[in-house]
C-alpha cells in the first residue's frame, strides 16, 4: 500500500531542501576554485573539463532519473557556477529563437550572456575581436549539406573550431493564416527552405519564397501579416506569439544540424577527436589522388571532404575536410606535415571532441 500523499510530499520537500542546501555548498567554493585556476595560469572556463564532467555524471545514471535529465540539470549547475566566476559572453545568429540560439543554449545553458548578431559572419567577427568569448555557428545540415557563410568564416582566418554540437531540427510552420489556402507567402532562411523543398513544393506551389537573415528573423516579419507565414522553430513560434499551422514541414524526419563552437584556440585531445581542415593543389595530373594518399598512408580516416572557391583568385578551389583523430596525435601531425611540403595553402581550422549522433 501507497504511503499517504501528505507523507510523500513532506519527504519530497525534505530532499528538494537538501538539494538547495549542496548547490549552496557547490556555489559557496567558486571563489577558491577561481583562484586556484589563477595561480595555476588556467583559464576560467574550461569546455573539456565540463564535458568530462557531464559525460561521468550522465554515466552514473542506473536508476530512473535519465542520463538526458542529467546533464541538462548540471549543465544549468555548471553555467551558474560560472556566471559567479566569470561573467561570459556567447555570439550566435539571432534574433532569439533561431536553431542557432538553441544550440547555444544547449550548449551554455542559461548562466551566461547571450549576445545576439544579425549574421553568421559577425558572429565570427565578434569572436575575432574578443567582444564575445565565444560563438555558435551551424556548420552542415544533414538535409542541405554545408553551411557555406560559416565555411567561409573559417577560411578567412582568425577562429578555430573548439567544439561541435548536432542538434535535432524540426522545422515548424508559423503563420496567423486560417489554413494553408491563406498563404501567400513564405519567408524563412534559406538553409531551412533547402531543408523543406518537398514540402512546400507539394503543400505550396504558389506562395512566394523570400529569403530571410534568419527562421527567427521570419518569425517576427510574418508576426504582423496573416498572409504569410515562416519555416522556423516552435521556440520561435513562442516567442513571436504565432501559431504553429503545420508542426513539421522538413523534408526528413531524421532532419539535424551540426554546431560548432567557434574560438580563439581549439580544444586539447581526447582520445575521440576530429579535425578540420583546408588545403589547396598545384597543378597538375592526379593532383587530388595524390594528396589523398597523404592520409591513406598515414592511416588517417576522412569523414567529409568538399570544394570551395579559394577567395584568393578566381577559379582556384581550397578542400576542405574533416578527418579523425587530433592534429597532436602521431599519425595526423605526420600527415599534416606532408600535407604542407605538398600543398600551397594548408589551414588547420581546430581539432575537437566528436559528438554524439543523435539516436
Amino acid at each position: 500500500m501507497a504511503r499517504p500523499l501528505p507523507e510523500l510530499r513532506t519527504v519530497v520537500d525534505t530532499i528538494d531542501d537538501e538539494l538547495i542546501a549542496l548547490l549552496e555548498k557547490r556555489a559557496s567554493l567558486v571563489d577558491e576554485v577561481a583562484a586556484a585556476k589563477r595561480e595555476a595560469g588556467l583559464p576560467l572556463h574550461d569546455p573539456d573539463r565540463e564535458r568530462l564532467v557531464l559525460e561521468r555524471l550522465a554515466a552514473r545514471a542506473h536508476g530512473k532519473f535519465p542520463p538526458q535529465a542529467i546533464s541538462a540539470v548540471y549543465r544549468e549547475i555548471m553555467s551558474a557556477c560560472l556566471a559567479l566566476q566569470q561573467p561570459m559572453a556567447v555570439g550566435y545568429l539571432g534574433p532569439e529563437g533561431t536553431f542557432s540560439h538553441m544550440a547555444a543554449r544547449s550548449l551554455f545553458g542559461l548562466g551566461v550572456r547571450y549576445v545576439e548578431l544579425p549574421t553568421i559572419a559577425a558572429v565570427a567577427d565578434a569572436v575575432r575581436r574578443g567582444s564575445v568569448d565565444y560563438g555558435v555557428a551551424p556548420i552542415e545540415n544533414s538535409t542541405e549539406g554545408s553551411v557555406s557563410y560559416t565555411l567561409d568564416c573559417l577560411l578567412d582566418g582568425g577562429v578555430h573550431l573548439r567544439r561541435e554540437w548536432i542538434l535535432p531540427v524540426e522545422q515548424a510552420l508559423l503563420s496567423r493564416a486560417p489554413s494553408l489556402a491563406a498563404i501567400t507567402r513564405v519567408i524563412s532562411h534559406p538553409q531551412a527552405f533547402g531543408q523543406c523543398r518537398e514540402w512546400l513544393a507539394k503543400h505550396l506551389p504558389h506562395a512566394q519564397l523570400i529569403h530571410a537573415s534568419s527562421t527567427a528573423a521570419a518569425a517576427r516579419e510574418a508576426a504582423g501579416d496573416p498572409s504569410t507565414a515562416a519555416i522556423a522553430s516552435r521556440l520561435a513560434a513562442e516567442l513571436h506569439s504565432l501559431p504553429v499551422l503545420v508542426p513539421a514541414v522538413q523534408d526528413r524526419t531524421e532532419n539535424a544540424t551540426r554546431f560548432v563552437l567557434l574560438a580563439k584556440e581549439d580544444s586539447r585531445p581526447t582520445g575521440d577527436d576530429k579535425t578540420t581542415l583546408a588545403f589547396s593543389l598545384r597543378d597538375g595530373k592526379g593532383a587530388l589522388r595524390h594528396v589523398l594518399e597523404v592520409f591513406e598512408n598515414e592511416g588517417v580516416n576522412l569523414s567529409r571532404i568538399e570544394s570551395r572557391p579559394s577567395r584568393e583568385k578566381a577559379w582556384d578551389y581550397v578542400f576542405i575536410v574533416d578527418l579523425e583523430g587530433h592534429r597532436e596525435d602521431e599519425h595526423v601531425a605526420r600527415a599534416l606535415a606532408e600535407l604542407e611540403r605538398r600543398c600551397p595553402i594548408v589551414r588547420t581550422f581546430g581539432s575537437y571532441p566528436r559528438a554524439q549522433r543523435p539516436t
